[in-house]
């Protein structure tokens, strides 16, 4: 097992950085890696300690293929952290019965954000495919800041 770290500059301000994890519409619009996609109907959010995070990713090719998140918020600090808990068990060879994942959101000139997200424990052999799923879902994400 292993931490999980990705570091990614987005060309926006933190608030609008936050607003794309915390606001159910926006997460529609990008989360999940390209070929898969979150249903505005699945997505369930109340950012703040004790709150939940309830959404649905579906693959878009065949929509028989989905992966549900279930967490329950443990920090929020309104534009600069969201820290979260999932029950992971049901996942088949990932080790451990809880995941934990933390999002630390840093002002970089000129107007910029630093997003450092954690996941842990994180099996290492899930690690790769992790970072380009997130890497991809950043991509679309690029795109709405920019709209």
């Amino acid at each position: 097992m292993t931490d999980l770290v990705i570091t990614r500059v987005f060309d926006a301000p933190r608030e609008l950085v936050y607003r794309a994890f915390t606001d159910p519409d926006q997460i529609a619009a990008w989360f999940g890696p390209i070929g898969w996609s979150v249903p505005r109907d699945s997505i369930d959010i109340d950012a703040r300690p004790g709150g939940k995070q309830a959404f649905t990713m579906v693959n878009d090719d065949d929509p028989s293929m989905s992966s549900p998140v279930n967490a329950t918020f443990t920090e929020v600090i309104e534009n600069e952290l969201l820290v979260g808990e999932e029950n992971v068990s049901h996942i088949p060879d990932f080790g451990a019965d809880k995941m934990v994942m933390r999002i630390e959101l840093f002002d970089e000139p000129p107007g910029r954000t630093r997003l450092v997200l954690t996941q842990s424990p994180f099996p290492e052999a899930m690690a790769g495919g992790a970072k380009e799923g997130w890497g991809s879902s950043f991509t679309k994400l690029d795109k709405i800041l920019k709209a």
